[in-house]
Formats: structure tokens, sequence, C-alpha cells
């Protein structure tokens, strides 16, 4: 899901991630992560998903989704995600990831440890 969010977010820009436990029912898993990116003076939130055929004659498919669900001032950011974990009924609340872990590295992306040679 990290690949097809960096397709319409830049990962640069993403500075938190939330990740939900994945729900598996029949042949399918559905996941949801929820990402957080500051555009100048506001905070932008989205939320994205994914499904993956598990089974079947559809096994290894994969869609996935990002919508903005919201936007607010820098400082919301504490209280939107309490607001958030009220309204969930789950028993396993989401895990906050690191960009820099989620992110898939491409080709073009310097090594972790500076360049060789």
């Amino acid at each position: 899901m990290a690949q097809a969010v960096a397709e319409i977010l830049p990962p640069a820009e993403v500075d938190a991630i939330w990740v939900f436990t994945p729900l598996r029912r029949d042949a399918k898993e559905w996941g949801t992560a929820v990402l957080s990116r500051v555009d100048g003076e506001r905070r932008r939130i989205y939320t994205a998903r994914y499904g993956l055929a598990v089974k079947g004659k559809d096994r290894g498919k994969f869609e996935a989704s990002v919508q903005e669900v919201g936007t607010g001032p820098l400082e919301a950011l504490e209280r939107l995600l309490q607001e958030a974990q009220r309204r969930i009924d789950d028993e396993d609340p989401p895990v906050s990831i690191s960009p820099e872990t989620w992110f898939p590295i491409t080709p073009a992306d310097p090594p972790a440890d500076g360049p060789t040679g």
C-alpha cells in the first residue's frame, strides 16, 4: 500500500502515518492507514485503503485508494487523533510508523548510509 500512496502523495511531505490491523474475510484482505501531510500552515489528513485477494481465481489482485478526509491547523493533530480513536471500536489501535520506514526505497533514493565509492 505504501508504494501506491507514494504514487499519489510525495513521501517527503508525509510527516506521520498510522496503520490499522488488516482485516481478512473470506477470500479478501483489507487494510487502512491514516496519513498526515503538512501543507503550508495547514495539516491535511488522508485515508489510504487497500483490498487484496488472498484466495481464489483473483488471488494477488491488489486495489488501493487514497482520499483526503480533512484539513486543519498544524497544532490540531493530537486532538484529531483523540477524536478518531474515540470513534473507532477496535481492540487494536492503529500503530504509528515513521514515513522513512513505511515508504519503499526507489532507485532514485540515496542509500541510508550515504553515497558509496
